[in-house]
């Protein structure tokens, strides 16, 4: 029965991972859609959030299975207490790249992002899929060191943010009001998914080493 119980706690580990798959692979198919205005693409973004959906319940239904049949402690709790915590961080990382393809859907024909700041763009979205990428290695690993590195690694998706600000305050913008609200809501969207890769790191933290999300924010 004990092989069993750690059998279904290594499965929730092995679905969250195959969840930030999905979100990451979203996100950048989403950023291609926002470069490229392909609103095929854009569409199948959108649908495809509902997989993850379905996933988030489906892990969150396991966990407080576990939770009931086997009265865990101690680590074998945390991993839990974890999951719970990661399942809905990657729901909403989810739930990001189905904006930032719905602004893709919203512009078409047009494209959302105009030439000032198309190459920030792309850069945003190669950094959210390396930064979910390793979150979801870190989720494999438990590797604190790695998991403490990804809040570093948000930093340079908070100078891309940054960087997109400037280009829309600065006193050369000619696309318009609209425009570059359009542009600042999906800097917010880059900028919020890699936050919550930083919040599954520090789940993945606390999971190791008892230490609260709170202190291992203050300690970053």
């Amino acid at each position: 029965m004990r092989d069993i119980y750690h059998e279904d706690l290594e499965a929730l580990s092995d679905s969250l991972i195959e969840m930030t798959r999905l979100v990451g692979g979203a996100m950048g198919r989403a950023t291609q859609a926002l470069i490229d205005a392909d609103v095929q693409l854009a569409d199948n973004v959108i649908a495809s959030d509902d997989t993850v959906d379905a996933l988030r319940v489906d892990i969150e239904q396991r966990a407080f299975d576990i939770l009931a049949r086997q009265q865990p402690v101690a680590t074998d709790l945390r991993i839990l207490i974890a999951t719970l915590r990661i399942v809905t961080d990657l729901e909403r990382s989810g739930d990001l790249a189905e904006h930032v393809a719905e602004m893709a859907r919203r512009r078409y024909p047009s494209s959302a992002v105009p030439p000032p700041v198309r190459a920030v763009v792309l850069e945003m979205g190669q950094v959210a899929q390396r930064i979910i990428a390793k979150a979801g290695s870190v989720i494999s690993t438990r590797d604190v060191v790695s998991a403490r590195e990804i809040e570093r690694d948000d930093d340079v998706m908070d100078d891309l943010h940054r960087k997109m600000l400037r280009a829309i305050l600065g006193g050369g913008w000619q696309e318009g009001v609209e425009c570059a609200v359009d542009v600042a809501l999906i800097g917010r969207y880059y900028e919020r998914f890699a936050d919550h890769a930083v919040s599954v790191a520090r789940a993945v933290i606390y999971l190791v080493t008892g230490e609260a999300p709170d202190a291992v924010a203050a300690s970053a």
